[in-house]
């Protein structure tokens, strides 16, 4: 477990693919328990990442200071981004994505749908493509709707999917998907001042092809 920051209220630390963000056996608050130390402390998920998935997550040591954070996310002022490489070249090469999610449980697949309707919500994010390289794409994404499989889906359903993903792009990559969640920036919940972290991708396929120092703020 690599923690990042911790104090009292919080603790932003690394999800590695294959854990679950959710509190149970094996999962992201009883290995943050187990590096803490103390196996019965209180450790809250406020926002998850899919299974699959990898970077940071930052999570509540206290009711109170969950309650916080999840405001902020319902307010929409907790900031989520992310790196992914996808199959392919966005086109227009930065812009915003709008569509309509609809999610099916018995599949566990989420699906853009054109009409509105039931278990249907709105899914937005902002991108930006930093580099393509060999018919793969750097792309920096800013999530404005938390929806499940969201980024997966919308830019799968535009004929770019995540490399490495094999439920939404068929692709036959044994490695993790390569969706890394690069920065978390919210207020701290009891002090209330602001908290920003970063944590480049790692130095592995596919994101060792690209150059790491060319993002920029979406």
């Amino acid at each position: 477990m690599q923690i990042i920051y911790q104090d009292k209220d919080i603790v932003v630390c690394v999800k590695d693919a294959g854990v679950l963000s959710t509190d149970e056996p094996g999962g992201m608050p009883e290995l943050v328990r187990k590096a803490l130390g103390n196996p019965s402390a209180c450790v809250r998920t406020v926002h998850r990442l899919d299974r699959v998935v990898s970077g940071l997550m930052v999570l509540a040591r206290s009711p109170e200071a969950a309650s916080a954070l999840s405001r902020q996310i319902r307010e929409q002022s907790f900031h989520k981004e992310y790196m992914a490489v996808v199959c392919g070249v966005p086109h227009p090469v930065r812009g915003t994505m709008v569509d309509l999610l609809c999610r099916d449980a018995a599949e566990r697949k989420t699906y853009v749908v054109k009409e509105p309707g039931k278990d249907v919500q709105e899914a937005i994010l902002n991108y930006g493509t930093q580099q393509t390289i060999g018919g793969l794409s750097l792309v920096q994404i800013a999530l404005k709707t938390g929806r499940t499989h969201q980024i997966r889906t919308q830019f799968s359903s535009r004929g770019l999917p995540l490399w490495g993903d094999r439920k939404y792009g068929n692709s036959l990559e044994e490695a993790p998907i390569a969706l890394w969640s690069c920065r978390l920036r919210f207020r701290h919940p009891r002090a209330g001042f602001q908290m920003d972290f970063h944590l480049d991708p790692p130095q592995r396929e596919p994101w060792i092809r690209f150059m790491a120092d060319q993002k920029e703020e979406l």
